[in-house]
């Protein structure tokens, strides 16, 4: 159990770093470590990737939470890139997480998959993502955009539990933001994923408050682990924002997506 905790802290510290400077609030790496210790657990093993998944998004809600206090100092928050993104995020996230809790658990790990893949694939052939050039003029989110494009960011993000930046980042780059720009926004965004995730997950198993260190699908042990690692990571790393290169900051995005998709393959 002591091995277990101290590597969930050293992963707590990396979801800290990729919080702030990724906007990912610890998806993608809570999800394949939360899987492979959840497969461990003769209770959990069956609904292990619906456990990884749920103790992704609680984590996330205070991971997500605390970094978009940071990045309210920092005036990267732009209202016009926020709302009303992130209402029609929400409402997506309620169909999701429903719909995440009557899946298939093999269905629920390829798709994760799945979801990796093609964002890594369309990142790097769609130009602007890893190359920006600097007299580039952000440009606004259409209607479309923000309402059916958002409500489709929720319902994926909060679906597989990874909060929704993989995609919400994408598109600040297409709209022409520098990468600290666009994970920045990435943590508020994902806070409806989170909250709405989080809510539905932890009555979704059990409906009680206690069930062998679990509420719901989340894992209570493993989150406050997580949080022990993360949370003075987040507090560090938001001195580095900013003194990133863009190029080199998107390159490291992209590195990490394809970590975490071999991990999750792996497992």
């Amino acid at each position: 159990m002591l091995i277990e905790i101290l590597v969930l802290l050293g992963f707590g510290c990396l979801s800290g770093v990729t919080t702030v400077l990724f906007g990912f609030g610890g998806g993608f790496v809570t999800v394949p470590v939360v899987y492979a210790f959840a497969l461990a657990e003769p209770d959990h093993a069956l609904g292990a990737m619906h456990v990884a998944v749920a103790t992704s998004t609680a984590v996330m809600v205070v991971n997500a939470g605390s970094a978009t206090l940071m990045q309210l100092r920092t005036g990267r928050l732009r209202r016009d890139y926020l709302w009303p993104l992130v209402a029609f995020i929400g409402l997506g996230a309620v169909l999701g997480s429903f719909a995440a809790t009557v899946a298939d658990e093999s269905v629920l790990r390829w798709l994760f998959v799945a979801y990796l893949a093609l964002t890594i694939a369309d990142s790097l052939a769609r130009k602007g993502f890893v190359s920006r050039r600097d007299d580039i003029r952000p440009r606004a989110l259409g209607g479309l955009t923000a309402t059916a494009g958002g409500t489709g960011i929720g319902a994926v993000a909060s679906f597989l539990g990874v909060g929704g930046s993989v995609l919400t980042v994408p598109l600040m780059r297409r709209k022409g933001l520098p990468m600290a720009d666009a994970a920045a926004l990435a943590n508020p965004l994902s806070l409806p994923v989170a909250v709405i995730g989080t809510a539905v997950y932890a009555f979704a198993a059990t409906g009680t408050a206690s069930d062998n260190g679990h509420l719901g699908y989340i894992d209570l042990v493993a989150a406050g682990a997580l949080l022990c690692g993360s949370l003075p990571t987040i507090a560090v790393t938001r001195r580095v924002v900013g003194r990133i290169p863009d190029r080199a900051h998107a390159i490291a995005y992209l590195a990490l997506l394809a970590a975490a998709l071999i991990a999750i393959v792996v497992w």
